[in-house]
């Protein structure tokens, strides 16, 4: 045997020390962390369930498949149905039929159940899910709350993996603002970090901002609508949630508050002075499933998005290395094209705040607007070479429509020789082409000009289709119908 020197055995012993102590450190740290979150973002008993179903739904159940359930207890789950895919042929239609006959079966089994003895399994299974002495009026009541909830798993998973595009910025942009890093995850809520997320209440963007909240942090305007950049809009994001919580003082409200609205968690929490009561008791306003359940969703999403991000088959998109350019003037998309060399894909994928009017060249890049640009060194040489015609003087001028009495999209688009689908496009205008009196239409370049022209304006009794322009009998009409003729005046600004 080959004796070791003393001095050896010292060396190892330190080794060993050292490294026992690098573990004790690393387990201090990683327990108040632990602590420190779990008492900025408390998991309340009284949302346990409701947390528990989150995680299923983003977890365990398929987008393939819908979950009936009572909507006040979330663990009372009354039967997991099959759904379309979506690529199939009518699938949507025929989905919300599904769901929409579940719905009703429920509803007519608990009708029965909560006067009569039930008979069948179907109504045993559910019967056993009530308990207590007022288990019939409980029964009763959930007739009302049988609500469904199409599985989330495939949709998250993906989010979580496109997350890592920005998600390293985000974390630090929140860092910056002095808020818990847990926050940045607050997007899978709202839009599973879908970049061109748009929703049926006009909220966009993976922190789904509305137009108005929006414009109070951003600029949305024919040219740019930030809502859609992650990064400005992770800014934004951080300064409400950091009013919030600056009023609110708690997270949980503070939260819930980005959905419900400041105002209104302010008003719910004068009334019942804390989290847990408001979750149990309020119900005013439009504080119904959605507000009660976001912080219940985010805390879901928070945990398994971290598991998500362990697992090897969730590999994360890499984080995007740019470089920025202020412009100092303004400028045509094909400038930046042409002298960086670069696609226009490129281009709008880079910059997803620029509107289509800006990719199209039909409007410039906007002056002071902070471009991004692919890392490289290429890209360094030709920035440090801006050639003197790179920049423009002016924004190149809109048409522009003021919407008046018997006006309709489709009437407005013929006037101006263009597409209904042009024009929904350049004003983002939702699937009905829902127009309002007074509001200024943008007309696409294309358009041809028309000054002081007067048109016979048909009226419609029914709704405008937003792809053909025809009229579908019955149907919410997005239109404004006139009495007499309207003058139209076109005006370049």
């Amino acid at each position: 045997m080959t004796l070791m020197p003393a001095n050896s055995f010292s060396i190892r012993k330190t080794s060993i020390l050292l490294g026992i102590l690098c573990l004790l450190i690393f387990m201090s740290t990683y327990r108040q962390a632990t602590a420190t979150s779990n008492q900025l973002f408390p998991h309340y008993k009284t949302i346990a369930k409701n947390i528990t179903f989150w995680e299923k739904i983003y977890s365990h159940y398929s987008l393939t498949e819908a979950v009936i359930h009572d909507s006040k207890d979330l663990s009372k789950i009354y039967e997991i149905i099959p759904l379309l895919g979506k690529d199939l042929p009518g699938a949507s239609r025929l989905n919300s039929i599904f769901q929409k006959h579940a719905k009703e079966k429920y509803r007519t089994i608990l009708k029965k159940i909560a006067s009569q003895k039930p008979t069948t399994s179907d109504e045993k299974r559910i019967a056993a899910l009530f308990t207590g002495k007022d288990r019939r009026k409980k029964i009763a009541m959930a007739v009302d709350t049988v609500r469904s909830q199409r599985g989330q798993k495939e949709r998250f998973l993906t989010g979580v993996i496109h997350s890592g595009r920005y998600m390293k910025e985000i974390k630090r942009i929140i860092r910056v603002y002095r808020l818990p890093e847990e926050l940045a995850y607050l997007p899978h809520v709202e839009s599973s970090f879908n970049y061109k997320a748009y929703s049926k209440f006009g909220a966009a963007g993976i922190w789904q901002f509305t137009r108005p909240t929006g414009k109070e942090y951003l600029t949305i305007d024919h040219t740019l609508d930030e809502r859609l950049d992650p990064i400005l809009a992770t800014h934004a994001a951080a300064k409400y949630l950091k009013n919030s919580y600056y009023t609110l003082d708690s997270w949980p409200l503070a939260l819930t508050s980005y959905n419900y609205g400041l105002a209104g968690m302010v008003r719910a929490v004068n009334e019942e002075g804390n989290y847990e009561n408001v979750f149990n008791n309020y119900s005013k306003g439009y504080f119904k499933f959605a507000s009660k359940n976001f912080y219940s969703e985010f805390l879901a999403a928070l945990k398994i998005a971290k598991q998500l991000e362990k697992k090897q088959k969730a590999k994360l998109d890499p984080p995007q290395s740019t470089r920025y350019l202020t412009l100092s003037g303004y400028v045509h998309i094909k400038n930046v094209r042409n002298h960086f060399g670069i696609s226009i894909e490129t281009i709008k994928s880079l910059n997803p705040a620029l509107r289509p009017s800006v990719i199209s060249g039909e409007k410039h890049i906007p002056k002071g607007y902070v471009l991004r640009l692919p890392a490289g060194k290429k890209i360094n040489r030709l920035l440090a070479s801006i050639p003197s015609g790179f920049y423009k003087r002016e924004q190149k001028p809109s048409l522009f429509h003021r919407v008046q009495k018997g006006d309709t999209a489709g009437s407005i688009a013929k006037l101006h020789g263009i597409s209904l689908r042009s024009l929904i496009r350049a004003n983002n205008l939702n699937k009905y082409a829902t127009i309002y009196l007074k509001q200024k239409l943008r007309i696409p370049k294309t358009a041809k000009t028309v000054t002081k022209t007067k048109q016979k304006i048909r009226r419609f009794s029914g709704s405008t289709n937003a792809e053909t322009g025809s009229s579908a009998h019955g149907s919410t009409p997005p239109v404004l119908l006139a009495k007499k003729k309207t003058t139209f005046v076109g005006k370049w600004l």
